[in-house]
């Protein structure tokens, strides 16, 4: 892997034995891009908070680098505390700290309301020893009343304390650009890495774009459903479509690529590889 261009992985918490065993092969796959850290998603209200640390804990068994998501909705700050404590005896040096979504039966967003609060919590707690990750949305979160007003919030968050961030993924190089710039313009001088979804299937990505709020580009929407269920088709295009993307954000400036692998080495692999950042 090139030093100077650095790659992220993501992993979500696997649901069966069976699904933890492919997650394994597919991670030690993945290690041949020597990541900087894999980070493992958390769910609504910490509701996978035991699958997120086995995997954690798995990552750092085999001597990489890793990084929990950690979401405050629902949180007391002692509850905050005690997770932290857990996180250090790990081991754990990275945090991905994000408010995450009020799960259905919640009545309160418990004791923090924002990203911010928690980053500003979790340093006021720890100091220096976690270096924190916080969400990024450039083509603005789905919940903001305005861009200004997302990228507003962004800048809070930076100013809490935050060490880095990831965007959520998008197919727009230029969204990414303006984002970073506006928020360059604010004072925001982390490193902000763009997201990368590979697109393997359809229904999925068009789906799961529409839910988080993330803009398809009508080519690519019109596209991608011309190609009915021929999923070679589909790979191809995605593999062409993301993989110039990419080489678009590299050639301007963007600080690394941090890839939403869906528990999947092949596609963030073949992406790479175009990219000639693996054999």
């Amino acid at each position: 892997m090139n030093p100077d261009f650095p790659l992220s992985l993501e992993f979500f918490p696997p649901k069966t034995p069976e699904g933890a065993q492919k997650l394994a092969a597919a991670r030690q796959q993945l290690y041949a891009l020597d990541p900087t850290f894999c980070s493992v998603t958390y769910g609504a209200g910490g509701s996978t908070q035991d699958g997120t640390l086995q995997t954690v804990q798995a990552i750092l068994a085999e001597g990489r680098d890793s990084a929990s998501h950690f979401t405050c909705v629902g949180a007391t700050r002692d509850s905050v505390r005690e997770k932290l404590a857990q996180f250090k005896a790990m081991g754990l040096r990275r945090l991905v700290a994000l408010r995450g979504d009020l799960p259905s039966g919640y009545g309160s967003m418990g004791e923090f309301r924002y990203a911010s609060e928690l980053v500003a919590f979790i340093r006021a707690e720890t100091g220096e020893h976690f270096h924190l990750e916080v969400a990024a949305y450039p083509e603005m979160h789905p919940q903001a009343r305005s861009p200004q007003a997302d990228l507003q919030a962004f800048a809070t968050k930076v100013a809490a304390g935050a060490s880095s961030a990831i965007t959520q993924f998008f197919f727009n190089a230029d969204a990414y650009f303006r984002f970073v710039d506006e928020a360059r313009a604010l004072g925001v001088n982390v490193p902000i890495v763009p997201g990368i979804m590979p697109i393997t299937n359809a229904s999925g990505i068009l789906r799961f774009a529409d839910s988080c709020g993330a803009d398809i580009p009508r080519w690519i929407r019109l596209r991608l459903q011309s190609f009915g269920d021929d999923s070679a088709s589909i790979k191809a295009f995605g593999l062409e479509v993301v993989g110039a993307l990419c080489e678009r954000l590299r050639a301007g400036g963007a600080p690394g690529l941090h890839f939403y692998t869906m528990n999947q080495s092949g596609p963030t692999l073949a992406i790479c590889r175009q990219l000639g950042l693996v054999a």
